[in-house]
């Protein structure tokens, strides 16, 4: 993989000096914590050691009676729109102020991540590694979102295939969703076998890209290790993990990114249940006790121990989590000193950039941490961050004021042209050249939609969408048109008074949806087999109820993609077909 670059909004000013002197440093190369002075030149650590001293005009950081570490990793995050905190800048701003320098998030769509990039380098933010999402067809992240999101496969050529048409996007890592997430509690219907598996982790090596997996149970640790993942991002908790297993993964070079926080029972600041007897907690109780167990057992038996929390779930919030995550370490029963290891140099490594950051020695890259107390002989000192430098700038501590950008919700909207889509294009793409992708209902047994691109009668073309609904409540067939890639970038369309739209199907009804930054827009209207053209004025959208239903009233300021679709009863047909829509 190579080198993640930060922020332009974080990058020390070419030819600065700062020096860092007298503070205890923790290097995370096996050396014993040390009194010495840190040079940073043009981004990068230039100079360790005790009679280091400080050029001249350089700015001076007296840290002494602190200690200063490489910056933090957590190779398990989610930057979820439902998580805590929950928009770009304030995820950001949370890791930074808690010294977690280099992060992964494995959410969001491959379409999102160049606007994501754009928006990350206006902000103070950690490195933030771009994941890529593959599972089985209903298994565990392909129940929800598109095939874009999450690229489906269950057999060795889909896997490579996968691999190659996401290596255009430049993934940072590939995340394969490798069991069935049921922890060893619910039958197993959708984990990926061994050979799917493997060809994935191979192909993804020919390009440069390590492999993460969600796996979850013992069984499934061993088939990863056969498949030579680089890191399992998850506990192995169904049971005590045996010997044969920690061999087979030591001797794999699997790492093992256990994400306790997210597992912790009662987590910091939570009240016990009113029923500890509750069966589903006692579940999660039994869990937990393998989880801890599991750790100390890996470690000893030679798997390095990696960082990761799964931040972004429910009550796991970004920042203090990571944090969070090495005290747990310590509580299962690793050294301090092996924590803070899991948490630099360790993830560094698994994510193949040891020789650029993840401790402190001449060359790398200045991301460090200053935090008062000793954390190798008490783990939670982690919490006492003093300041933070990020490519050899102090993005966190005192003096240090954050961009105004950290403090947005989203990136500046931006208008659109009036036509969205015509469906002329024969590459999958719209009009205003962002992806189309298929929206349906959620869950293992999800609608079967198909939507394509088809001749229409009288010359053009016309998109056909065609869906036999799943068995459950308020199934969904719909197509989204972005109106701007990845649908991160909010479009204003103010200027206009509503969609226009061309559609036939079968009588209907359908919905004609504007999805927004706060909440989804909706108007019912009907299509019968011939042509007719729609218009749905923004007055007449009604906030629609379920998912992301948000607050206040239509504004046309933040909207980010056009939607049409509907639902029937279970098992029902739909079909639809739709051509120009625009706004007017």
């Amino acid at each position: 993989m190579g080198v993640v670059l930060g922020s332009a909004a974080q990058a020390q000013a070419p030819g600065e000096v700062t020096a860092i002197i007298g503070a205890t440093v923790f290097d995370a190369t096996g050396t014993a914590p040390r009194i010495a002075n840190v040079v940073i030149r043009d981004g990068r650590i230039a100079a360790v050691g005790p009679k280091v001293r400080a050029p001249r005009g350089a700015r001076v950081v007296d840290a002494k009676g602190l200690a200063l570490l490489p910056g933090f990793f957590d190779v398990h995050t989610h930057w979820t729109p439902n998580g805590a905190p929950a928009t770009t800048p304030q995820i950001a701003s949370a890791y930074v102020a808690a010294g977690v320098t280099t992060v992964n998030d494995f959410h969001q769509s491959p379409e999102s991540w160049a606007p994501r990039r754009q928006w990350l380098s206006t902000l103070y933010a950690p490195h933030v590694n771009m994941t890529a999402r593959t599972s089985t067809p209903g298994g565990h992240g392909a129940d929800w979102a598109d095939q874009n999101t999450t690229k489906w496969v269950n057999t060795p050529e889909a896997a490579r295939q996968a691999i190659r048409e996401l290596v255009p996007y430049k993934p940072d890592v590939i995340k394969a969703f490798a069991d069935g997430w049921r922890y060893g509690t619910a039958p197993d219907n959708t984990s990926m076998d061994v050979g799917t598996l493997a060809a994935l982790v191979d192909e993804a090596h020919k390009n440069g890209l390590k492999v993460g997996t969600h796996t979850v149970t013992v069984d499934r640790g061993a088939v990863a290790a056969r498949a030579k993942v680089d890191f399992i991002a998850h506990s192995l908790q169904d049971r005590e993990i045996d010997g044969e297993t920690v061999a087979a993964l030591r001797e794999a070079g699997t790492v093992y990114a256990p994400t306790l926080a997210v597992y912790e029972p009662v987590k910091p600041g939570q009240k016990p249940p009113e029923n500890p007897q509750d069966p589903r907690f006692q579940q999660s109780v039994r869990k937990f006790g393998y989880a801890l167990k599991n750790v100390k057992a890996l470690s000893d038996g030679g798997v390095p121990i990696a960082l990761g929390t799964d931040a972004g779930m429910p009550n796991t919030p970004h920042g203090v989590s990571t944090l969070r995550e090495m005290e747990l370490l310590v509580q299962a029963g690793l050294t301090p000193t092996q924590a803070l290891m899991a948490g630099t140099a360790n993830s560094a490594r698994v994510l193949g950039l040891i020789d650029d950051r993840g401790t402190i020695e001449a060359g790398k890259r200045a991301d460090l941490v200053l935090v008062a107390g000793r954390p190798w002989a008490e783990i939670s000192d982690v919490r006492k961050t003093v300041r933070v430098f990020i490519n050899g700038r102090p993005v966190h501590g005192p003096g240090v004021t954050l961009p105004k950008a950290n403090s947005e919700t989203a990136m500046p909207a931006v208008p659109v042209k009036a036509l969205v889509d015509d469906f002329e294009r024969g590459d999958g793409r719209t009009s205003l050249d962002t992806l189309r992708t298929d929206d349906m209902d959620g869950g293992i047994d999800r609608t079967v939609q198909v939507s394509q691109v088809i001749d229409r009668a009288g010359g053009g073309k016309a998109l056909a969408l065609a869906a036999r609904m799943a068995v459950e409540s308020e199934p969904q067939a719909a197509v989204i048109l972005p109106l701007t890639r990845g649908s991160v970038q909010p479009a204003n369309v103010s200027a206009f008074k509503g969609v226009r739209l061309e559609l036939r199907g079968d009588g209907g009804p359908y919905k004609v949806m504007l999805n927004t930054l706060n909440g989804r827009w909706a108007a019912e209207v009907k299509a019968g087999p011939a042509w007719t053209t729609v218009e749905v004025p923004f007055s007449s959208l009604a906030r629609a109820p379920g998912r992301g239903a948000g607050k206040g009233p239509w504004t046309g300021t933040d909207v980010v993609e056009v939607e049409v679709g509907g639902t029937r009863e279970g098992g029902r047909k739909l079909w639809l077909e739709l051509d120009n829509v625009s706004f007017y």
